[in-house]
């Protein structure tokens, strides 16, 4: 009979015999009460008091209430979308019609600058190549006709 008081662990015991209360926070000075002192106002935080940012909230709970999920696009991002989409259609289209309209002439122009670049390349690859010595001299033998010529004038 004596042990049926007692509680099941020293440590409720403690938690319910708490000296200062069980408040571990200090009260702010202001509560007091006193009409000299100037109450502080709680700061706004500028992400949540932007209108963006409320119009999203609005939406994402409209949405959550009509039981759409989030896989869905909003309307306006479904119609980004398909403009995007059909613009690159009509260009990829346009590219077409531009090959197709090229005359004959053009195409042999063409050609003639894809094996000229190509020519280009080769021979830079050639230059590339060749001993250091061999490009220096080139080099000189092009700065002494330039002052040669210079010096005729």
């Amino acid at each position: 009979k004596h042990l049926s008081f007692l509680p099941a662990s020293l440590y409720t015991d403690t938690q319910r015999e708490r000296p200062d209360g069980g408040n571990i926070l200090t009260h702010p000075d202001y509560i007091d009460g006193n009409p000299d002192l100037i109450k502080p106002k709680k700061l706004l935080n500028p992400v949540k008091a932007s209108k963006s940012h409320q119009e999203l909230h609005r939406e994402l709970l409209m949405n959550h209430k009509r039981g759409l999920g989030m896989e869905s696009k909003p309307e306006l991002q479904r119609v980004l979308e398909h403009r995007r989409r059909n613009q690159l259609i009509r260009q990829k289209k346009e590219e077409e019609e531009a090959k197709k309209l090229q005359s004959p002439f053009e195409k042999e122009l063409l050609k003639r600058h894809q094996r000229l670049d190509q020519l280009e390349k080769e021979q830079e690859k050639q230059e590339d190549h060749a001993p250091e010595f061999i490009k220096v001299k080139e080099n000189l033998r092009r700065t002494s006709m330039v002052t040669g010529d210079e010096k005729a004038a």
